[in-house]
């Protein structure tokens, strides 16, 4: 199965991440995010960060988790590689996320090439498919 599809946009990114679970799509929505400044499949895993996010709703939680790959590479010069160990839960009405991270920092091994300023709400798609494909559908402003 492919992992995702950028998708044409006038003036943003926009892409279609894909998976057999929830948590498969919305981990290949964090690889297709990094898509988009730099190539993660060049880019050795040897750090690893655990992330935990928390939203409202699965639009609220999948903004948050998209953008905490842009929050690590602007603080902490972090670079995704992967994504491993994906949980989603509902409780108490609310969403969480629980994942690690691995990649590396920035250094003149890697080239950046784009810049995602955030994750926005426009044309957000999340379909939990009944024939075992979900999608997701993100417009990032770049």
């Amino acid at each position: 199965m492919e992992r995702y599809r950028i998708l044409p946009h006038t003036a943003d990114g926009k892409f279609q991440a894909f998976g057999e679970t929830l948590e498969e799509a919305f981990a290949n929505a964090a690889l297709a995010t990094a898509s988009l400044m730099w190539d993660w499949t060049k880019v050795e895993p040897k750090v690893r960060f655990a992330v935990r996010v928390r939203g409202r709703d699965l639009e609220q939680l999948l903004v948050k988790f998209l953008g905490e790959v842009i929050y690590l590479m602007e603080t902490r010069r972090f670079l995704l590689a992967g994504v491993s160990g994906l949980k989603i839960e509902q409780d108490n009405g609310s969403y969480r996320i629980e994942a690690a991270f691995h990649g590396d920092e920035i250094s003149a091994r890697y080239e950046i090439f784009g810049n995602v300023k955030a994750v926005t709400y426009s044309d957000m798609r999340i379909e939990d498919g009944d024939c075992g494909v979900c999608t997701v559908q993100v417009v990032l402003d770049m």
